[in-house]
């Protein structure tokens, strides 16, 4: 009995671990999303909805439009969730009604609402009827429609982009794979566009991984010019109408001129469009006599009847626009466009500016002739939009579709407006203030800088505090906008950096510049004057407490400076505001989690010694807070704590009962009777035992809080003796959560990365977003540079990456002071002088700003101090801003310097748009070395390849390279000035740094994890139905172009890929790598991942050759981003080395193979366990390329590594002990029989390995991959082909492989075109 009662507590200690952990897996992904909190039943209804079929699934089915002019009817696809207005947007996008624009819709004669839904159109069902009836214009929808005509006609020339820069949003996808359409099958898929070699040569045949990045790769190719339908459509100087004509219904006049050379002067009536008599001349907007009157409802009907050629002209431009990738073309409307930081020359074909006399007239096409139709009330637009119905699904998805709309709109107009502060081009409300106080009104949003123009954070570190006070207040704004708490509102908010100058947008809150009276404070809760007057506000409470339960904010008192107490839900700093609208606004929300008092502590002070803080104690400023990762990670922890001691009283109490059931005959023969009694019943909890027993297992953690105090270290002063001690309490628990990151947090990154349980980091922007994720400031890049000193070759490159990053970022610094009080004109000089100061001293030891000395001097006031620079007051304001910020000491950096990474990263700091050529950073354009692989720039990896010949590949390099005496530029002449490395063309635009508060979708992130969550559970089918109904809800509420929609086709297409539907998997795949470019970058480290899993999707599917170009495109740009050789490109080179084993390239293959393992043995160590499962790779590799010796020492390798590890009995070295014994003994035979070997018909090994022996999927960054080899030493023969050495000499002498039964195919569920 005893023994039983001793299993049944262990069962149930067991179980109740089990639940507690699957229940944090739960919560963690959603908060790791910076998500509010979504309790478990939230995702239980979503999984209910779905299997109830009560989900956003699409009832879809066909209904006929009857049009009034030819064809005369359409066949249209619609769902019942969709509005009219997407009924409307399909049919104009059908070929044959092109035309209509001013329209609306009939059904049984009865007009539809534009604006409802269509499952309120009564009797509306398959089959039904609705007629096109054809409107009569306003001045706004003729306007709309002649846009509209432009660009479908293709008449409309390049945009210029003010805001994002040259090529924003550009996709690289086609220079890799042409578009074919998806209509063609894969077995037909186009022919990589980077393998441009003869028939039969792979797409890597040429490629160099030690060689120098190849730069071209970031530019687009030139596409060919579209196909004209006429010469030009523009407004007429005849326009606006005067009054007289506009009483008669002439709304616009238009000039067309068509590809025959007519002009015609065409008028825009209530009624349509008709030719005129007017001429350039005379003014006559009159229709024209017969017979040369025309007239249409429509524009395009109109040319057409004009122009002769304009039908075969158009049919031409949509078979041209047919031919390329709709995503790659689509606008991008509800996301930022990424910019690239490498741009074509002027003069290269890819910037062409094309001449279009009605691209300075589109605004007023746009906004009319009072421009007054862009004005708009922002803060109410979007307040309304945050308050509109959400207690349905189909209420939720209407309502984030609009919050995302609104708010992409908000952030562009505010962004625009910002570059025009910033400029210097809109009038200050307050001119007469010092520049940093100036404020400024455009466009309905309010605009400040983000300095301390008004002395608000003097003791808190000036104009550094304050820049670091908006940051903060953007997340902060993003935070509580995530938790959507109905009756509080945020203003729209967003910063850009621009010119070396911090701009704050926001939306102007009602009633905020009010005046109230004397005694009135500005604000109604919270900190008023600082912390000298608080204000309290009742109405505030139950909404600030609900955001500070989600956020961990403690409810504490403060003291004003007459000593009252004041209880607040948040911060002091964080204030309540009622607008006039009745609105509760929640606004300086910078302060949500405490300050790292363990830093502060350490670097610095308030005390200056003769003027100046003392070096050890001179941080910028003061406002360094916890991250909101590390305090949720910490309330885990704690919460773990609580869970256990849960348990713990649990078994206590469930041991008693056990005890005191000694005694108890009945009980004792019930137990008996069930064969172990409660053992049995615990151990299978989870499939027999009773619901209301499960329930009593459960732990209940709504008793559970925890929560920190923001305003200790804060100089509050609390008063009594029981405050004091409360306080202490509360200072406390902060220090250990700082303890916590130093202790636990900053070790745990470090140790993953060392061991290569997670995705190692490309380049700055991964390596901070990681940081960041793991709940650690940037701030601390510096101690994790000085820990990673190690001899790991991981750690060592991690090191080198961070000493690059805050390189990046104190050179920022140091530009945006230069560039702060800079003329604009003046800006290429100053980046071109410091980049040749940083970058160009192999060139040039001293350069010299070259500066415009007409500019100068009419820029009299302009401070040109940047021209004085000096390469080493460079390099000293760099070492000193490095140890400053991120308290590190910077040894002989200059000589480790990766040129062209390092560029990299400052232009996407600063916002630079460089003119892609080849920069000369030395004058010895290339230096090669026969004992070492280089790196770019002259970094080489460590002697540690082990003196294998990696590839025979330096031979090629150096023969490729001979005589290459100077780099050239892409348009085959010298670009280098003879003395500089950089000159002022060189830099092309500054585009404006944006960071935004917009959150993500609750609804699609809710369905997403319940998709993940099931197909943890097994639940294969419920979890792609939730998962599809994620991305349907993405594609939704973001658009189609969208960096969230790019994450989510890249998790599906690696679950088709997990499941066997690989056409599928590619198709979502191609979607993502798209996507990815054009919101993330053509070179983020999120699509080079995109593009290699993309590559093993393509090798499964059988497009063997397409996976290599893909492959091929992510190593080149993986050299740009961080140099040759990435910790993880071992995964990657095997990949490679597995594809062309596919492909028969044997000895290709095995220089894959080889390099593969040389790396490995580079980062592991010879000894480890994934070098081993190298080696036997490569022993089989060796075998194919007829290598026998070869084979027999690495298989040997292998063999002695998995006996040490696992011993002799393990399957790994069984395994390795089979193929050693079979490959001896063809070496053996092969060394007797010579002649043999010469006429080949010696029988040899051939190892075919399938797809899951060398292709693995790409772990993203700080995350693991199922898939993916590790490090460790507890590898499996999972990646060993299970066939015997028998079956595959059969194979060998059959000459043909036995062929497997293919797998069945199920049809895509969700077949969705771009």
């Amino acid at each position: 009995m005893e023994a039983g009662s001793s299993d049944a507590e262990e069962s149930l200690t067991q179980a109740l671990d089990a639940q507690f952990y699957d229940m944090i897996e739960n919560i963690e992904p959603h908060k790791s999303s910076d998500l509010g909190q979504t309790e478990p039943e939230e995702l239980a209804e979503a999984v209910e909805l779905v299997s109830k079929g009560e989900h956003v699934a699409d009832h879809v089915f066909q209904i006929k439009v009857i049009l009034p002019h030819q064809p005369y009817e359409i066949q249209i696809m619609v769902s019942t969730q969709e509005q009219v207005q997407d009924l409307r947007q399909s049919i104009v996008e059908q070929p044959a009604a092109f035309q209509y624009s001013c329209f609306h819709l009939e059904h049984h004669g009865q007009k539809i609402n534009d604006y409802s839904d269509l499952s309120d159109v009564k009797n509306l069902a398959a089959g039904s009827e609705l007629r096109l009836i054809e409107d009569p214009y306003t001045e706004k929808e003729a306007r709309m429609h002649v846009v509209r005509v432009r660009e479908l006609i293709g008449a409309a020339g390049n945009r210029v982009d003010t805001l994002h820069g040259i090529s924003a949003g550009v996709s690289l996808h086609e220079n890799v794979l042409p578009w074919c359409g998806t209509e063609q099958h894969n077995s037909d898929r186009r022919k990589p566009a980077a393998s441009k070699t003869l028939e039969g040569v792979n797409a890597l045949a040429d490629f160099q991984p030690q060689g120098p990045p190849f730069l071209q790769t970031l530019i687009p190719h030139a596409q060919e010019l579209l196909p004209k339908t006429i010469k030009a459509l523009t407004v007429s100087p005849w326009n606006p109408p005067p009054p007289y004509f506009r009483q008669r219904g002439h709304l616009i006049y238009l000039q067309v001129t068509t590809n025959e050379g007519e002009q015609y002067q065409i008028t825009s009536h209530v009624s349509g469009f008709f030719v005129n008599k007017s001429s350039n001349n005379r003014f006559d907007p009159m229709p024209r006599p017969s017979p040369k009157n025309a007239m249409a409802h429509s524009l395009f009907a109109l040319i057409q009847n004009l122009s002769p050629s304009f039908e075969s002209s158009f049919n031409k431009l949509l078979e041209a626009n047919n031919k390329r990738d709709p995503l790659g073309n689509f606008h991008l409307t509800s996301a930022i466009p990424s910019y690239p930081w490498l741009v074509p020359a002027v003069s290269s074909g890819g910037a062409t500016h094309q001449p279009d006399m009605t691209r300075t007239q589109e605004t007023y096409l746009l906004a009319g002739v009072e421009n007054t139709e862009t004005l708009r009330d922002w803060n109410e637009e979007i307040q309304t939009t945050r308050e509109l119905p959400r207690e349905t699904v189909q209420d939720r998805v209407f309502r984030e579709r609009m919050t995302a709309k609104i708010m992409a709109e908000f952030n562009e107009a505010a962004a625009r407006g910002a570059v025009l502060v910033a400029r210097g081009e809109v009038a200050a409300l307050n001119p007469t203030e010092s520049k940093d106080a100036q404020i400024f009104v455009y466009n309905n949003i309010f605009y400040s800088f983000g300095a301390d123009g008004v002395g608000t954070f003097t003791s808190e570190g000036g104009d550094e505090a304050a820049r670091v006070a908006v940051g903060k207040d953007v997340m902060g704004v993003k935070a509580v906008n995530q938790l959507d708490i109905a009756g509080l509102a945020t203003p729209g908010t967003i910063i850009v950096d621009y010119l070396g100058k911090r701009l704050v947008a926001q939306s102007i809150v009602p009633g905020i510049f009010k005046q109230r009276e004397p005694d009135e404070p500005q604000v109604d809760y919270g900190g008023v004057e600082g912390r000298d007057v608080v204000a309290e506000n009742s109405v505030f409470i139950p909404t600030f407490s609900q955001v500070s339960k989600t956020l961990k904010v403690k409810k504490h008192p403060v003291w004003d400076k007459e000593g009252n107490r004041h209880v607040l839900e948040a911060s002091v700093e964080t204030k309540g505001l009622l607008g006039t609208d009745g609105r509760k606004y929640m606004l300086d929300l910078y302060r949500l989690t405490p300050l790292d008092v363990s830093w502060l502590d350490a670097y610095w002070t308030d005390n200056e010694v003769h003027g100046s803080k003392p070096k050890e104690r001179n941080y910028p400023h003061r406002m360094a807070v916890l991250r909101p990762e590390l305090v949720e990670a910490y309330w885990r922890l704690k919460m773990g704590e609580y869970v256990k001691e849960e348990v713990e009283k649990r078994k206590t109490s469930r041991k008693h009962e056990s005890n005191t059931g000694k005694d108890d005959p009945v009980h004792s023969t019930q137990n008996n009777g069930h064969g172990s009694g409660l053992a049995n019943g615990v151990s299978n909890m989870d499939n027999k035992k009773p619901e209301s027993h499960k329930e009593q297992d459960r732990i209940d953690i709504s008793t559970f809080s925890w929560s920190l105090n923001p305003d200790v270290f804060c100089g509050q002063q609390p008063r009594t003796e029981q405050e004091k001690e409360d306080w202490t309490i509360d200072e406390q628990e902060v220090r250990t959560v700082a303890d916590y990151l130093h202790q636990k947090v900053i070790p745990e990154l470090l140790n993953d990365l060392e061991e290569g349980e997670v995705g190692f980091p490309m380049d700055g922007q991964s390596l901070s977003r990681l940081l960041h994720k793991r709940g650690i400031n940037i701030r601390y890049i510096g101690k994790i540079a000085s820990l990673a000193e190690s001899d790991n070759r991981r750690l060592q490159a991690l090191r080198a990456l961070a000493v690059q990053e805050m390189i990046a970022r104190a050179f920022k610094h140091v530009a945006h002071r230069h560039l702060k009080k800079l003329p604009m004109p003046m800006t290429g000089a100053c980046i071109a002088h410091l980049l040749n100061c940083l970058l160009g001293t192999g060139v040039n030891k001293s350069p010299v700003a070259d500066v415009d000395e007409d500019l100068k001097f009419l820029y009299n006031e302009g401070d040109m101090s940047f021209a004085n620079t000096t390469p080493d007051s460079l390099r000293s304001d760099i070492e000193e801003q490095v140890q400053i910020r991120y308290r590190y000491i910077l040894g002989s950096w200059l000589s480790d310097i990766k040129h062209i990474q390092l560029l990299r990263e400052i232009s996407l700091k600063i916002g630079l748009q460089m003119i892609a050529k080849d920069y000369n950073f030395s004058l010895d354009s290339v230096a090669s070395s026969d004992q070492s692989i280089h790196l770019t720039n002259g970094n080489s990896i460590h002697s540690a390849i082990n003196s294998h010949p990696v590839n025979g590949l330096i031979s090629k390099k150096k023969k490729r390279n001979a005589g290459n005496s100077s780099p050239t530029s892409m348009n085959g002449c010298n670009t280098t000035d003879a003395t500089m490395t950089f000159i002022p063309n060189d830099v092309a635009n500054i585009v404006p740094i944006i960071k935004d508060a917009c959150s993500k979708s609750i609804l699609a992130e809710e369905a997403l994890e319940a998709g993940r969550i099931s197909m943890v559970q097994n639940q294969k089918e419920l979890g792609q139905e939730l998962l599809l109904e994620s991305l349907s809800l993405h594609e939704q509420i973001y658009g189609i172009l969208h960096p969230e929609v790019a994450r989510v086709y890249h998790q599906l297409a690696m679950l088709y890929h997990n499941l066997d539907e690989k056409d599928t998997a590619v198709e979502l795949a191609h979607k993502a790598v798209v996507i990815s470019e054009r919101t993330l970058g053509v070179d983020s480290n999120e699509t080079i991942l995109s593009y290699l899993n993309l590559s093993l999707f393509e090798h499964a599917n059988g497009n063997t050759s397409v996976a290599l170009a893909c492959m091929r495109h992510a190593l080149e740009l993986w050299k740009i981003i961080f140099g040759s050789y990435h910790p993880d490109c071992i995964t990657t080179f095997n990949n490679a080395a597995v594809m062309l084993q596919h492909l028969k390239y044997f000895h290709e293959s095995r220089l894959w193979f080889e390099l593969s393992i040389a790396m490995s043995e580079d980062m592991c160590g010879k000894d480890s366990v994934n070098t081993a499962t190298l080696a036997f790779q490569l022993a089989q590799a060796l075998a194919l390329d007829q290598d026998h010796k070869g084979a027999v020492r690495r298989m040997r390798d292998a063999y002695s590594t998995f006996l040490n590890k696992f011993g002799a009995e393990h399957q790994n070295t069984k395994e390795a002990e089979g193929w050693l014994e079979q490959l001896t003994q063809n070496a053996v035979s092969i060394a007797k029989h010579a002649k043999d070997v010469q006429a080949r018909r010696i029988r040899r090994v051939l190892f075919t390995p399938r797809v899951t022996l060398g292709t693995q999927p790409q772990a993203p960054v700080g995350q693991t991959s199922a898939t993916r080899p590790s490090n460790s030493n507890t590898h499996t023969n999972s990646d060993f082909d299970s066939r015997s050495i028998d079956e595959l000499m059969k194979y060998i002498e059959g000459g043909e492989a036995s062929k497997k039964t293919p797998t069945k195919k199920r049809k895509n569920p969700r077949n969705r075109r771009a």
